[in-house]
């Protein structure tokens, strides 16, 4: 990669630790927030959503208008974005204005996927280019990692929410210098048509490959999004836990490509179903140390999700382009964002029925946090059948082909 090319992709990188820190610090600061401004679980869990339908939104929009105004446009929306939702955090003064700001937030989000990843794509092909949308994805759970840390230390520190808030201003103002004045790569001409992108989409397997993306989206983003509620009293530090998921998610994205290369994305996406699945159940049934084991084999689970499903359209779907991309994470973070008051409406749930059971102070936080864990799980077990229906396809249809 020449220079200009390694300081897109740098920037692109500082992008996502962005979006990595509103979600970790926001997860850390959660029952900050409920205290602060008389919160119930169900009322975060709306606040919470904001952030995951801002993201669908400038997905799709960004994904249909990629190939006219392109990624730097794209971004510089991005930025302010991202800059609006910081400051009305910080200066919220109810729940309302959270709600507006987080969607700002979102909106932001969004925005450095709908751009990042077709530039990714149109620059590279094949095993270059899943290694570099591995290695892109790697800094979700990269700035996860730090964005936990940091909440963790501040919280303990006693320092305020909107201190932890103010933190997401430093990758901010990094990748708005890093785009600064750059020249930004063209979308290749063969997938730059929406109507080509939409004829490409209008197929089973784009259709199926959305439905998937439903699930695993909320798989990865359900146990770590209210990890500091669900895992509070679980014997372990939710905040460790989240940094550990997120810790060897990045270093599994980083070194994934060959690994990717190897099994084909199919076969790594149903592994990856299984291991999720062992994970969510041992975080709902373990506690203390155990804790971390079950949180390490959640992470490998999860760890390829993403950046595959994403890859995997790049790849078998070419034709959907960057619009294609968009849609297939939109659905993700759309189905995520359905799922956030339902989650906090199951926490409530369950602390009235712990409380049905004489349960009280921490005994009743943790049964209440593993009985929605426990609901969780049959996301990714929904996703075990999925995928072996898609590796047999996908096995199918290269048969088809060589014939």
């Amino acid at each position: 990669m020449g220079s200009n090319h390694n300081r897109l992709f740098y920037g692109s990188c500082f992008a996502l630790i962005t979006t990595a820190f509103s979600f970790s610090i926001r997860a850390g600061i959660l029952p900050q927030l409920g205290v602060a401004f008389n919160l119930n679980a169900e009322q975060l869990g709306f606040i919470n959503q904001m952030w995951f339908l801002g993201f669908p939104i400038s997905m799709v929009v960004g994904g249909i208008f990629y190939g006219v105004i392109g990624p730097k446009r794209i971004m510089a929306f991005a930025f302010v974005a991202h800059t609006l939702g910081i400051l009305l955090t910080i200066y919220a003064n109810g729940y309302t204005t959270l709600l507006i700001s987080t969607l700002f937030i979102g909106l932001g989000n969004g925005c450095t996927e709908a751009a990042c990843n077709p530039m990714i794509a149109d620059s590279y092909s094949g095993k270059q280019m899943n290694t570099l949308l591995n290695r892109f994805h790697m800094w979700f759970p990269g700035g996860i990692v730090l964005g936990s840390l940091v909440s963790l230390v501040m919280t303990n520190m006693e320092l305020g929410w909107q201190a932890q808030i103010w933190i997401i201003v430093i990758p901010t103002v990094i990748y708005a210098y890093l785009f600064y004045g750059q020249v930004f790569p063209q979308p290749r001409k063969e997938v730059a048509s929406v109507a080509g992108n939409v004829k490409a989409m209008a197929t089973p397997l784009f259709i199926f490959i959305c439905a998937c993306m439903t699930l695993t989206a909320i798989s990865e983003f359900g146990p770590t999004q209210w990890a500091q509620l669900v895992l509070a009293k679980s014997g372990a530090e939710p905040m460790v836990i989240l940094a550990i998921i997120t810790g060897l998610m990045a270093f599994g994205r980083y070194f994934g490509g060959e690994f990717v290369h190897r099994f084909d994305q199919t076969g790594v996406l149903l592994g990856s179903a299984v291991l999720a699945t062992i994970g969510i159940f041992l975080l709902s049934t373990q506690t203390g140390a155990m804790a971390y084991v079950a949180a390490a084999i959640f992470a490998t689970g999860v760890c390829f999700f993403w950046p595959n499903m994403i890859g995997f359209t790049a790849e078998k779907i070419p034709l959907s382009g960057a619009f294609g991309m968009s849609v297939v994470g939109a659905f993700g973070m759309f189905s995520t964002s359905i799922w956030q008051p339902i989650i906090g409406g199951w926490i409530d749930g369950a602390r009235a029925a712990a409380a049905q059971l004489n349960l009280e102070g921490d005994a009743l936080e943790l049964a209440a946090g593993q009985a929605t864990l426990q609901k969780m799980n049959l996301f990714p077990v929904i996703l075990i059948v999925l995928f072996t229906v898609l590796w047999f396809w996908v096995r199918s249809s290269k048969k088809a082909a060589a014939h």
